[in-house]
């Protein structure tokens, strides 16, 4: 951990539209460092399909030493629809940098911005703010690659251990904690099918246990059919929710759609020591070099990067920084900002503009 406000970011930009949202990020990032009294050393790597696909590799063993050494992990969207291992899986360096550095608590914030449209009726009068935390290590992912598949059947192993359910917990309930302390509710919801399977029995057996050691929290149960359901009817009412690998991957896209979509979404991987930081979107190759790529969910992530920085570094004036690109974000889009994906005519060049103005 370093001693002084100088910070080392690792970043790989990805591919498809990854590269041309993460500038921005950078830009801002860059525009806030002397105002916050910040200073940060950016060191680029390669990762991803385009990588692969010219060494190989998707994610050189170069890259993965400059991630062991940075204080923070900036990851832009990964992968190809076109371009797949030999078993026919997408090449996804997120999940690999998951098992490799542990980074067991996946943080899905879902924030509905001012002037952003929802779905959801009543969603701009009653707000919607809450977080998918998504264990990222284990669950039905720790059977990635390790399946067997017959000519008659296939089968995937769901993993649920005690050691990871409770350092995810006690991460749950120490942001439940966090986000009362900030004003909201600080109320923790286990979402599960315990009521089905021993493995999400145990799981919610591990969740009642950490939660005997947090009485000042709030923590409620519901069964992931029952969640999905209350998300799209009231999801003013949650505000933490905490879930096994697979329930939380589709939860958290979910979360995305109320509140205008996954180029509003930005997400975290965290674990004891490290942490990446990256929008739940994907590479858009659809758009990619057009221009159009929304970066809000980029330049969210690189501030939800400040917010852990100032919490594991004790840096103060990286979380004051982190609300300030927050409330630019904010700022823009209740003035009226509308990127393509709204209707508008907003590219990526418009949005990054608008915020480095607002800052």
């Amino acid at each position: 951990m370093p001693t002084t406000n100088a910070l080392h970011i690792a970043v790989l930009p990805g591919d498809g539209i990854g590269p041309e949202v993460m500038q921005p990020a950078l830009e801002v990032l860059r525009k806030i460092e002397t105002k916050a009294g910040l200073s940060f050393r950016f060191s680029e790597a390669p990762a991803g399909a385009t990588h692969y696909l010219q060494a190989g590799v998707a994610m050189p063993e170069t890259t993965i030493r400059l991630c062991e050494e940075a204080d923070a992990i900036l990851l832009g969207a990964c992968g190809l629809p076109s371009v797949r291992y030999p078993d026919n899986t997408e090449i996804a360096p997120q999940i690999e940098l998951r098992f490799h550095f542990d980074l067991y608590a996946g943080v899905r914030p879902a924030r509905l911005i001012p002037g952003v449209p929802s779905p959801i009726v009543g969603a701009e009068a009653k707000g919607i703010d809450l977080v998918v935390i998504r264990e990222s290590t284990e669950g039905l992912f720790a059977s990635m690659g390790k399946g067997v598949v017959t000519e008659d059947e296939a089968r995937e192993t769901l993993l649920i251990t005690r050691n990871t359910s409770e350092r995810l917990f006690k991460f749950s309930f120490k942001l439940a904690e966090r986000r009362r302390a900030r004003g909201r509710s600080g109320t923790l919801t286990c979402v599960d099918k315990a009521n089905v399977f021993k493995a999400f029995a145990f799981f919610r057996e591990i969740f009642d246990e950490v939660a005997s050691h947090h009485p000042d929290v709030k923590a409620e149960r519901l069964y992931v059919d029952a969640c999905a359901m209350m998300l799209v009817k009231r999801p003013w009412d949650f505000d933490v929710l905490v879930t096994e690998n697979m329930f939380g991957d589709i939860l958290s896209d979910l979360a995305a759609g109320l509140i205008g979509g996954m180029g509003m979404a930005p997400s975290a991987d965290i674990g004891d020591r490290h942490a990446v930081f990256q929008p739940c979107h994907g590479t858009a190759p659809d758009i990619m070099g057009q221009g159009k790529a929304n970066p809000t969910a980029m330049i969210l992530s690189a501030a939800m990067m400040l917010d852990w920085l100032a919490d594991t570094h004790g840096i103060e004036s990286a979380a004051e920084a982190s609300e300030r690109i927050t409330a630019a974000l904010d700022q823009v889009y209740a003035s009226g900002l509308k990127p393509f994906e709204f209707g508008g005519q907003a590219g990526t060049v418009d949005v990054t503009k608008a915020v480095l103005d607002a800052l």
